[in-house]
């Protein structure tokens, strides 16, 4: 009996490895519409559960947010009008996760979970012309118009451009900034200024947005066609909708699934009611 035991143990234990090294790198948590991936010269519609591989660039739409789950246990945090470029992203061999993003425009947030922060990475984020080492820790930032910020929230980082010297930083609430290619001194803000700033990254209830797991949906329209259907799914997924067709009787419903909640969901159907060709969306779980 005992040995038995322990046969079983062994397979369950190989069994949740494979699991975890087969997990993906990067996968889309959560999502406030209009959203994109762009993936080897195409652009498709970015949605929860979507899985993210290096070279892939997301870009959110005005008044969007986008999460991004990182197998190592980080969430990348997207505001909008932001441009994002995963140029490295390796899976946990040998206890090591290896990363490289890119944040070429907007405004970002980099949080490490609790329960990750032990884990050995090595990650390096970039922010236009600024790089920064990070070490199991929570920042925000952002780059617009030849200006970026870096701000430190929890932990420690080392950050600079390349023609000058890493600056360390290890005090919440410091940060860098680098105004028109000139570095200036590394400064506090307020907690007040802070919290304003994470707004800009974080997702707020009642928006719309979607998450991993929702079970509420929006119908936005029923068509005679395949071809009908098509057409509204072309509109909606230019526009960073992640809307999808179903066969519904003799016909087709195209529909945005993953909302979280009726309120959630009845937020978008207001957002997409009388635009994309969407007349009279419906709620449903």
């Amino acid at each position: 009996m005992k040995r038995w035991l322990q046969v079983v143990f062994s397979l369950v234990l190989a069994f949740s490895a494979a699991a975890a090294h087969a997990a993906p790198a990067a996968v889309v948590d959560a999502v406030q519409m209009p959203a994109w991936v762009e993936r080897a010269g195409k652009q498709m519609p970015a949605a929860p559960g979507m899985e993210l591989i290096a070279t892939d660039t997301v870009r959110t739409g005005a008044g969007a947010r986008l999460y991004i789950k990182l197998a190592e246990g980080s969430i990348v945090r997207l505001g909008e009008n932001a441009k994002l470029q995963l140029l490295e992203l390796v899976p946990e061999r040998g206890g090591l996760f290896k990363g490289a993003l890119d944040v070429l425009s907007g405004a970002f947030r980099f949080t490490t979970e609790a329960l990750a922060k032990p884990r050995p990475r090595d990650f390096k984020l970039r922010v236009s012309t600024v790089t920064i080492g990070i070490r199991g820790t929570d920042i925000w930032g952002r780059s617009v118009a030849q200006n970026e910020i870096v701000c430190l929230i929890e932990g420690k980082i080392e950050v600079g451009a390349a023609d000058e010297k890493p600056v360390q930083m290890d005090q919440p609430r410091q940060f860098y900034r680098r105004e028109k290619g000139k570095t200036q001194p590394v400064d506090f803000i307020t907690s007040e200024r802070l919290t304003e700033w994470a707004k800009e990254t974080d997702i707020a209830p009642g928006n719309g947005a979607a998450r991993r797991g929702g079970k509420w949906k929006v119908t936005l329209g029923h068509a005679d066609s395949k071809t009908a259907a098509s057409a509204l799914l072309d509109q909606l997924h230019a526009a960073g909708y992640a809307a999808e067709s179903k066969a519904q009787g003799k016909g087709f419903v195209v529909r945005i699934a993953q909302l979280p909640s009726k309120a959630e969901a009845e937020a978008l159907a207001a957002k997409l009611r009388g635009q994309r060709g969407v007349t009279d969306p419906k709620v449903s779980n």
